[in-house]
């Protein structure tokens, strides 16, 4: 199959568009080479999924958008997804192809800390985006990530310097509403000795946008000591194909905390990885999805132990309802040489209808013997008998059967430690399940 094939768009145009917006020459390059390998490279093996069958042929092409000088002129619905108006202050914004909106604190410029678009980035900060753009994610493991590779547009770049503490947390907000439009965000983050940042973001779309493909790639580098806390909640409507991979590197002692919500209506391929490479290393991961209609997921949550005393944590519920199907992986890889590694996860599906399906799978790949690793997984209907007592008690089968669905979820969004982020996917739910 030949790039044409897949893209609208040819080799000569990723270079002219790059050079246009005057990017380092080892970009442009990156990009061609990037092209050339998505020719070649085959989609990624998903567990129980097709992702060959989806209609993933519409990419778009990068088209700049205006930018923007208040939040009055965002679109309406995206308004309520800022958290609150005290964090517009470290706040970017982008919309379809490109950055509309960013602002920084002063406070955070003080302290060396870089939160800008990763365009400006590699304007301003070449050597140290070349450093690490594209290092925990490589080009070259599907056709997926070397179509990122070449098409990647806006993004953020977060830079944490050495010992800074960074109080409140910055936020990106990812808009897309043109079905043309590249919408393709990468987001890098590095976070240096013992440094400490949240980072929370939002992914929506408006329209129908004739199953647009969003390809996104989240990359976090954490040096020894750091604490990255990550909250991402993706929203799009059934007329996106929402394909994401975050990854971690987590060096010594440093602490790569998860927060995700999968409330698409539209196909989603959702790949987050902790790469514990350092001794004393953490990962904690909070994952939440629900799907209604006929809407298929394949999530996979991963954390992979290199390094002596490493633990991670990995908590997974879905809600199923109408004809959808959940495929929620749980993958706990300890190496070789990892004593003392702690690698517990657990994943449970909630099905609402006779039609929906879900398959929790729990793997655990130990290649060391001095290791504590565990796993939980279920399957299921909502209880009958839960419903009946809750009904007996005065309670309407509709409040009954919300009751139990947020019973269900709560072990995971009781324990997010950022409230506005457990009452944004709150009012998702309710949402999704039409309550």
């Amino acid at each position: 199959m030949t790039t044409q094939a897949i893209l609208p768009i040819d080799r000569q145009a990723i270079v002219q568009l790059s050079q246009s917006r005057q990017e380092p020459e080892w970009m442009t390059n990156l990009r061609s080479e990037a092209l050339e390998l998505a020719g070649s490279l085959e989609l990624p093996v998903l567990e129980k999924t097709r992702i060959d069958r989806w209609n993933l042929r519409s990419f778009g092409t990068h088209k700049a958008e205006a930018e923007i000088t208040s939040m009055e002129q965002l679109p309406e619905f995206t308004k309520a997804l800022l958290q609150d108006d005290s964090h517009q202050a470290s706040l970017i914004i982008q919309r379809n192809s490109s950055i509309v909106f960013q602002n920084v604190s002063e406070e955070l410029t003080k302290q060396g800390v870089i939160f800008s678009s990763l365009e400006a980035a590699l304007t301003n900060h070449p050597e140290l985006v070349k450093q690490y753009f594209m290092s925990v994610v490589s080009k070259d493991e599907n056709k997926l990530t070397a179509l990122h590779t070449a098409l990647w547009s806006g993004g953020v770049f977060l830079y944490v310097p050495k010992n800074v503490k960074v109080d409140l947390p910055l936020q990106a907000l990812f808009l897309t509403d043109d079905a043309d439009a590249c919408f393709s965000p990468h987001v890098l983050i590095v976070a240096e000795q013992h440094s400490s940042v949240t980072y929370v973001d939002n992914f929506a779309s408006n329209g129908d946008l004739n199953n647009l493909v969003q390809n996104g790639v989240v990359e976090v580098i954490l040096k020894p000591g750091a604490v990255v806390n990550y909250a991402s909640v993706h929203n799009f409507d059934e007329s996106v194909i929402d394909l994401s991979y975050r990854r971690a590197l987590v060096e010594q002692d440093a602490s790569m905390n998860w927060v995700i919500g999968e409330m698409n209506y539209g196909n989603v391929m959702s790949d987050t990885t902790s790469l514990l490479k350092g001794n004393g290393s953490t990962s904690d991961a909070k994952i939440i999805c629900v799907g209604t209609n006929e809407q298929k997921l394949n999530v996979t949550t991963r954390a992979v132990h290199f390094g002596k005393n490493s633990s991670s944590d990995m908590i997974t519920r879905a809600v199923m309802r109408d004809a959808a199907t959940a495929i929620i992986n749980g993958i706990t890889k300890i190496e070789k040489g990892a004593t003392g590694a702690n690698g517990q996860q657990t994943e449970k599906v909630l099905m609402l209808s006779p039609k929906a399906r879900g398959d929790a799978n729990p793997i655990l790949l130990i290649d060391e013997d001095d290791v504590k690793a565990g796993h939980a997984a279920s399957v299921g209907q909502v209880n009958p008998e839960q419903i009946h007592y809750l009904m007996s008690r005065g309670i309407t089968r509709e409040e009954a059967q919300r009751l139990v669905i947020y019973g269900f979820l709560a072990p995971v969004v009781s324990i997010i430690p950022m409230k506005n982020i457990q009452e944004q996917l709150q009012r998702f739910v309710e949402r999704k399940l039409g309550q």
